[in-house]
């Protein structure tokens, strides 16, 4: 296989149809059956960890094909259904929960023994304990639905060195999700489906007993990382931070912790 860094995309051009612009991320689009995003600095990583996964087998991930004649990267667009920030009920089931922790499971599988052949840009606060490479933003946003079923994830921007409690937290918070009670936009019972995800992915009893405390040490450090992005990345960061994702993020560990011994409960 070409090397990331000397791959060139020289397949047809077509119509450009833009796509939901991220948090971060804005100006991709969908040319045909390729999608083309601004080159970035973690590009040349992602890629490489994109390339291991194809190898490994891993069907649920696009496949890096190069840069396009205007420096973007390009990839396959993979099929289905995305949810919007205003979540469909088809979002909501406890099928499809239940499919995402196992989709998660498997790209852990296939992540394991991965040792980045390109650097992943450093985290500027506490950077996570490398136990192998992983997406970290697995969002209803970012995941692929076919049939009720979670089959695919999209946005890998934030991939990078993690461990595997990290990375399935990280989507147990988006997707359950957790946060306090006054921030959800949807009427769920947070507990049962954290059972749903903590029994499909197949978290221990020892990572079940300690989960709140941890999500809580969790939403301590996210707060100091988008606090510091916000103040020296600007764009999307400072947009989030100034519509009040500090506060949101620091409502969730009050509650997670507050809660504490019903979370541990609806584990066991």
């Amino acid at each position: 296989m070409i090397p990331p860094r000397s791959r060139r995309y020289s397949g047809a051009d077509g119509a450009e149809v833009e796509l939901p612009k991220g948090d971060v991320t804005e100006g991709v689009v969908r040319v045909g059956g390729t999608v083309r995003r601004p080159h970035q600095e973690q590009s040349w990583a992602v890629a490489a960890y994109l390339d291991h996964l194809e190898a490994v087998g891993f069907d649920g991930s696009p496949r890096f094909l190069g840069l396009d004649e205007q420096g973007r990267d390009v990839l396959t667009f993979l099929d289905g259904d995305v949810a919007g920030d205003d979540l469909p009920p088809w979002a909501l089931t406890d099928a499809l929960l239940a499919s995402v922790a196992r989709l998660v499971r498997r790209l852990h599988e296939a992540s394991a023994g991965y040792v980045p052949v390109e650097p992943f840009p450093q985290q500027s606060v506490a950077q996570d304990e490398f136990e192998l490479v992983s997406h970290l933003d697995v969002t209803p946003q970012n995941t692929v639905v076919r049939g009720g079923e979670a089959v695919g994830l999209v946005d890998f921007d934030l991939a990078g060195p993690t461990t595997r409690l990290i990375d399935s937290f990280n989507t147990a918070m988006h997707w359950v999700p957790l946060r306090a009670p006054a921030d959800l936009r949807h009427d769920l019972d947070q507990l049962a489906r954290l059972r749903v995800f903590a029994d499909a992915y197949g978290w221990t009893a020892e990572e079940r007993a300690g989960l709140a405390e941890f999500g809580a040490q969790r939403a301590d450090l996210s707060y100091r990382r988008m606090k510091l992005r916000a103040e020296t990345l600007g764009g999307g960061w400072e947009r989030m931070w100034r519509e009040g994702v500090g506060d949101l993020i620091r409502r969730r560990g009050e509650w997670l912790r507050a809660n504490a011994e019903g979370i541990a409960r609806a584990l066991r």
